[in-house]
């Protein structure tokens, strides 16, 4: 009698504790914000992806820009960085979309037509910074990474050009 109660117990005991192991949540990028994954994740279209991603990147540098020129008072260089460093993510996540949607032969013409432009007006201001920018010493590493994260993503961007079909032209009769 004593062993059913014991068990009983120890079943019980067992049954109300809490789980020690969670259910695995996605993975969320940190530097996108809850609505910005959340655009991502509803695109459709790997081409839907990287036009996100650069328009997201486009935000993060001119934060960036007003950062420099309306300082906070507080966490300035944090700011700074965390700035460079997500603009650099989002590029980079454009450049692998980019490649992924080579390999599934989806029509991604418009992002890498996008992605080659923006790359290059990107890189124009990055190169512009790093030459007479404000407070340099406070990012110059992060730029740097930013700047050669822009030239390989506008690397992959000519190389994926030459990848990817025209589109098709109709003839006239």
């Amino acid at each position: 009698m004593k062993i059913k109660i014991r068990l009983l117990l120890l079943t019980s005991c067992i049954l109300a504790a809490p789980p020690l192991v969670r259910a695995e949540t996605p993975v969320q990028k940190d530097y996108l914000t809850a609505v910005e994954a959340d655009k991502i994740r509803d695109a459709e279209t790997v081409n839907e992806r990287i036009i996100l991603f650069l328009t997201f990147a486009d935000d993060r540098l001119k934060k960036f820009k007003y950062e420099l020129e309306h300082p906070s008072t507080n966490r300035h260089a944090d700011m700074l960085n965390s700035l460079l460093n997500a603009y650099a993510g989002c590029v980079d996540d454009a450049a692998d979309l980019v490649q992924l949607g080579i390999e599934k032969q989806d029509n991604i013409r418009q992002g890498i037509d996008m992605m080659t432009s923006r790359t290059k007006a990107f890189l124009a201001v990055l190169e512009k910074l790093s030459t007479d920018g404000a407070e340099l010493e406070l990012y110059k590493d992060n730029l740097d990474d930013a700047i050669e994260g822009t030239r390989d993503a506008m690397n992959e961007a000519e190389k994926a050009k030459k990848k990817v079909a025209p589109p098709p032209v109709r003839r006239k009769n």
